[in-house]
């Protein structure tokens, strides 16, 4: 049996000063993350920063992200700003500029919400388009100095309570701590949960394509998609696209998600897709949308599953905790569940940079879920919320939609020339119009709240624990 000790220096002087207010962590625990994903990644960061020891195991035998694009809206970006990455954001990222919902049959803009400057003036942080890839080689980058990063070394068993982890080769790993970031296949979740935890099925899959910027660019149709820099968000009956630019305006990220007429299936970001059978999935949809299918070569067929929020995300030993997509995976109907795993991040960090004692892990832990419990669940609910709101039949309801979604759009153009606000936007079915959601999800800073809740329980926490 092998110890997780980290074999890089845990003080290393690459610790910003102002992260977690320059406090590090009195005593270095030797943490094991399962998972080398975009949260395990964060966690690793974080955690390093607070002055402990990680080790990152990691099964596939190169490290490496699949998918498209991915959406780091503002209460990401403040945080990755803080962690030093703003100039990679600006070089690989694109602003989005607006949010633009529009009817499947003829492109008609139902809903417009501008982002751009108003999101960064508003939030102070900007709002970005990426490719997972570009995101994940960024976090990697930032991580890898400071962390043991083991490939083909796929976990098999979790003994909770040692803690300790049993590789497939044999190989057993202990720890002090070990953080569940092992996504939506997690194999630490039915740990916590006691039991097989098994998704069930929404009824939906997306296809997912690139489109190279030229190919767009071409066409006098396409070119505005390339050239405004919006999200663009087709809502039809059954489903619905959405497209956007990412790469530094290089590529076109489309993501179609459709009626899910697969009998089992398995949630794979690499499944393959039949582009024969995307096209025909949309062919009474818009021009536009037609001539977009035409330009994607080949697809990826996602099977979209969902699971229940869990009723703890801690193992009842106080050592084995979860972490994003593991505890909270969101359908992707709000683009947030990068976010609750990046803010998962930070406030584990930020928390544990308070450890002085091997007795405080179980306290600390539970301080991140209450931190983090109730944010992550609203916002998985809220991302179920918009497969309804999009994928309306046409119908009464569809027309209510549209009317609703066009008076918040009539009204953001009022401001957009200087004039007063004239609707109360709260509740509108165009979630991003939704001022009260906006500032709920977007104003969010995650060290901000990791350290009030510190100042308001952190002493009394700690006097629950003996000292040495």
């Amino acid at each position: 049996m092998m110890n997780a000790q980290e074999p890089k220096t845990a003080g290393s002087t690459h610790q910003p000063d102002h992260l977690y207010k320059g406090r590090r962590a009195s005593l270095a625990l030797n943490i094991v993350v399962i998972g080398c994903g975009l949260g395990g990644l964060a966690a690793a960061y974080c955690l390093a920063q607070a002055g402990h020891n990680i080790t990152i195991l990691e099964a596939a035998s190169a490290i490496g992200e699949a998918g498209a694009g991915v959406q780091s809206s503002p209460n990401v970006s403040r945080l990755l700003m803080r962690w030093g990455l703003g100039p990679y954001l600006e070089e690989f990222g694109v602003k989005i500029q607006a949010m633009s919902l529009k009817r499947w049959s003829n492109d008609e803009v139902i809903g417009w919400t501008p982002l751009g400057d108003v999101v960064e003036k508003e939030y102070g942080a900007p709002f970005y388009l990426l490719h997972r890839a570009d995101f994940h080689h960024m976090l990697y980058e930032a991580t890898e100095p400071y962390c043991n990063i083991r490939v083909n070394s796929r976990v098999v068993s979790v003994d909770p309570s040692k803690p300790s982890v049993t590789l497939a080769s044999g190989e057993v790993i202990s720890a002090d701590l070990i953080i569940g970031a092992d996504g939506v296949k997690s194999v630490t979740r039915e740990y916590v949960v006691g039991g097989p935890d098994k998704p069930r099925a929404t009824g939906d899959a997306a296809y997912r394509a690139l489109i190279p910027a030229e190919k767009l660019l071409e066409d006098d149709e396409l070119r505005p998609l390339m050239e405004k820099m919006e999200s663009n968000i087709w809502m039809g009956p059954g489903g619905h696209i959405v497209g956007y630019t990412i790469r530094a305006k290089k590529e076109f990220n489309l993501v179609m998600v459709h009626p899910d007429d697969a009998e089992g299936g398995v949630e794979s970001w690499t499944a393959e897709g039949n582009v024969d059978k995307m096209r025909e999935n949309y062919k009474l949809w818009s021009t536009t949308v037609q001539k977009l299918l035409a330009l994607v070569p080949s697809t990826l067929d996602w099977k979209l599953m969902d699971r229940d929020p869990l009723p703890s995300w801690i193992h009842k030993d106080g050592k084995l905790v979860l972490l994003g997509d593991s505890c909270h995976p969101m359908l992707p109907y709000r683009a947030q569940g990068l976010a609750m795993a990046i803010e998962d991040a930070a406030v584990l960090g930020n928390i544990f940079s308070h450890c002085s004692d091997r007795s405080q892990i179980s306290p600390l832990l539970y301080a991140y879920q209450s931190i983090r419990y109730d944010r992550a669940t609203a916002t998985q609910k809220s991302s179920s919320l918009n497969r309804y709101i999009f994928h309306k039949p046409d119908g009464p309801d569809q027309e209510n939609r549209d009317r609703d979604m066009r008076a918040a759009m009539e009204d953001a153009l009022r401001v957009a020339r200087g004039e007063q606000s004239t609707l109360v936007l709260a509740g509108n079915a165009n979630q991003w119009a939704d001022k009260t959601k906006s500032d709920i999800q977007f104003g969010y800073d995650a060290d901000e709240e990791a350290e009030k809740w510190w100042l308001a329980n952190g002493n009394r926490l700690m006097t629950l624990v003996p000292s040495i």
